[in-house]
């Protein structure tokens, strides 16, 4: 078991110290858990600055690569927050510094904020879904320096009611992008815990993503507490076995291995 999305204190939006994910992912019995702090450039909302110590952030991870090598695989991580007119500083990160993982998500679009709501203000919400899946064609199309796209389907947590139109399209031209390119994506379980039906992305955009050939996946809490490390994992790999995935992903210096799902 594995889990490739979990974040600290060395976040902005959580206070969790690594250890106490790391001694509950061993209580679990987890083999590997990367963490994936984040980094969103010029992120809309003052009160949050989500910028990276790193290289206090490498040296801890050094450190406690050291102190549970015997215990569990501790992997280097990024959540990169991206936005299509930051795309060049992204690159400019990313020829800077290493990392084992790179989550490519989009937390803004039309340079506003999903989490606040002011992303939604002024739009329909086909107008939304359209300007946000837009903005991740673009980037997708003309940024290359991650490992997989994060909770594609982030822009359906913060609306009240189900999506009413078929954005299978654009979902499928961002998929043909990432698979000719050699990018997976993430099932991220956080939806369920912030009250969906499913997990991100949902079952359909899942098979979807298999049926266009998509075969890197990776399998990430979105953890912000040692208390949901892994969370609702049996029933996620359960689902990506019935929709046909026989492996998910690890990551080493941004080279994928392949786990058979058992």
């Amino acid at each position: 078991m594995f889990d490739y999305h979990v974040h600290s204190n060395f976040s902005a939006d959580c206070s969790t110290p690594m250890e106490r994910s790391i001694e509950r992912a061993i209580e679990l019995g987890l083999h590997e858990i990367c963490f994936t702090e984040h980094i969103d450039y010029e992120y809309p909302d003052p009160t949050i600055d989500f910028d990276l110590d790193l290289p206090s952030y490498a040296k801890k991870i050094k450190q406690l690569q050291q102190k549970y090598q015997n215990l569990i695989t501790i992997k280097k991580g990024v959540e990169l927050g991206v936005q299509p007119y930051l795309l060049d500083r992204y690159d400019q990160l990313m020829k800077q510094e290493s990392f084992d993982f790179v989550i490519c998500s989009m937390h803004t679009a039309d340079k506003k904020d999903l989490h606040s709501g002011d992303f939604f203000k002024g739009k329909s919400q086909v107008e939304a879904y359209e300007t946000y899946y837009q903005e991740l064609l673009y980037c997708v199309k003309n940024y290359h320096a991650y490992s997989i796209l994060g909770h594609i389907d982030l822009v359906k947590r913060y609306q009240a009611e189900p999506a009413n139109h078929d954005f299978t399209d654009i979902i499928s031209a961002i998929f043909k992008e990432i698979i000719s390119t050699g990018k997976g994506i993430e099932l991220n379980t956080s939806g369920v815990r912030y009250g969906l039906t499913n997990g991100m992305p949902s079952t359909d955009i899942l098979k979807l993503y298999f049926d266009m050939g998509g075969e890197i996946i990776t399998l990430g809490s979105d953890s912000h507490s040692e208390q949901t490390i892994s969370f609702q994992f049996k029933e996620s790999l359960e689902l990506l076995k019935q929709i046909g995935f026989r492996y998910i992903a690890t990551f080493d210096n941004q080279s994928p291995t392949f786990h058979a799902i058992k």
